[in-house]
């Protein structure tokens, strides 16, 4: 079993056997913890736009939280690349680790399938580099939306569209999710 904490109501991670998925309606504090989690708190009050952001009260706070539980339960948190979480959580950039054995790697949710190019950062905790599942091949296409609609000749992404997740992107974290799994049974069994 794996969590998907802060997923949308209408996320694609609820057709997927062996997720437990926490949406708005189900509130991801009362995650119980014990398994890895697979987690995506909103970013607004993180951003490069948090200045005209308008994010909830204690929204900021989500992003905390989820870092904590990658940290205790291993998983993925995942944000936009220039996210702001990374300076102020002293989270590793490149090639680095840090003393949770976590370690970031960027990705772009295109070459996922999304419909926009969409650098992502993703926070991993409980395996090693070396165990992460092949990248899929970059997306060469010339993209026809853009995240902001800022990139000549797109359309700017709906909210749906910058906040889904690809199928493939899914995939890709529930396999590094089942990683941590095998990882931590392995480790039990010694």
């Amino acid at each position: 079993m794996i969590a998907v904490l802060f997923a949308r109501r209408d996320s694609a991670y609820k057709k997927y056997q062996g997720l437990d998925v926490y949406d708005a309606d189900r509130n991801a504090y009362t995650f119980k913890g014990g398994i890895p989690v697979i987690a995506h708190p909103p970013c607004r009050a993180w951003g490069k736009l948090s200045h005209m952001a308008n994010p909830r009260p204690g929204e900021k706070d989500l992003a905390l939280y989820a870092l904590g539980v990658v940290r205790t339960y291993g998983g993925v948190l995942e944000h936009p690349k220039g996210s702001k979480l990374w300076k102020d959580q002293n989270l590793p950039i490149g090639n680095d680790t840090d003393e949770y054995g976590g370690f970031t790697l960027e990705v772009d949710q295109y070459d996922f399938g999304h419909v926009a190019p969409k650098k992502t950062l993703l926070y991993i905790v409980g395996i090693e580099r070396d165990q992460l599942p092949p990248l899929p091949p970059k997306n060469t296409a010339i993209p026809t939306r853009s995240i902001a609609g800022n990139i000549k000749g797109t359309k700017r992404c709906t909210q749906y569209q910058r906040e889904y997740t690809p199928d493939a992107l899914i995939d890709f974290l529930v396999t590094i999710c089942n990683s941590v799994v095998a990882a931590q049974q392995e480790t039990v069994r010694k």
